[in-house]
Formats: C-alpha cells, structure tokens, sequence
C-alpha cells in the first residue's frame, strides 16, 4: 500500500461506528479489541497500518522496552481501601455541596436593570443562572454577550458593587 493509500483509509476510520472500528481492529491486529473507546481505537488501528506500511518498531527497541517493562515497579494488587472508607458496602453517598455565591450578587429572584443603547435591559438572578428575555444564563457575562454581542464582564456591564445590590 503506497503512503497516498494509507492517508486515505486512516481518513475514512474518522467516519466510521465504533463497531466498525472494533472489526477493522480485529482484521488489522489479528485479534479483537476489549476497548470502545472510539478515539482509542482510530488512533491504534492507524499506528497498526502505518507499521504495516511503514515497518513497526525496531528490534533493538522492542527488546529496549521489554526490559524496561521487567524493570518496572507496577503494581500487583489493587490498592488497600483508605481508613475510615466504607468497607465492602458498594454504596455510594451522595449530598448538595454548597455553591458559594459571589457576595456581589443579590438574592435570587432580584432583577437588574441597565439601560443600553435606548432599551432597559432587566435580568432575574435565579439559584444558578440569570434569565433575560426568555432564557437562562450561567453567567452575567453570558448576558452581556447576548445584549451588546461582544465581550463584557458582566459585574462591570450591570454595575454591580462589592458587596451585593446593583447600582
């Protein structure tokens, strides 16, 4: 296979299901892939080609990286599990973590008004996120984007003060 063949059919995996990958994994390594992991095996079964096309690893390398590997501290066991971790419960808890809020911003359900270029631009602060004109915002910035379309800070575009409340 010539290099302009090979550029060709590594294109053509970017395109392909990872069931199709996993087949071509199997027709070009000879065995079957454990992985689903689609970027995974696009990458693997590339290098596999271009070692077909171009040769593989040198000997004196493969053997480099055999002793390397006997030479390696790696782990055996899975790690003991930490004191005080639940012991064989296979639970998981789960609990809210406090979002903190920025001390500049007021209580949700106050709304903010600006006036920018002839309109009075009003925004409700929510639990998580800002609602102008219809829609939900993470950000203040976000909202400031949507206005003026172009980047502002939005603190700075509502006039928002150390300490909480607009201006």
């Amino acid at each position: 296979m010539s290099r302009a063949g090979l550029s060709t059919q590594i294109r053509a995996l970017r395109h392909m299901t990872v069931a199709e990958l996993r087949e071509r994994y199997a027709v070009v390594f000879g065995e079957e892939s454990r992985s689903r992991h689609k970027q995974f095996l696009w990458r693997r079964i590339a290098w596999g080609l271009q070692a077909q096309v171009e040769g593989g690893l040198s000997e004196r390398a493969r053997q480099r990286a055999e002793e390397l590997a006997r030479e390696s501290d790696f782990r055996m066991l899975a790690p003991r599990q930490a004191a005080g971790a639940a012991s064989g419960s296979g639970s998981t808890v789960t609990r809210e973590t406090p979002v903190s809020r920025d001390e500049r911003l007021p209580m949700p359900g106050a709304v903010l008004t600006r006036a920018y270029r002839g309109r009075t631009i009003k925004v409700t602060v929510l639990d998580r996120g800002f609602e102008y004109d219809g829609e939900v915002y993470r950000s203040l910035t976000a909202v400031a984007r949507a206005v003026t379309g172009s980047h502002w800070n939005g603190y700075l575009f509502f006039g928002m003060q150390k300490g909480g409340g607009d201006k």
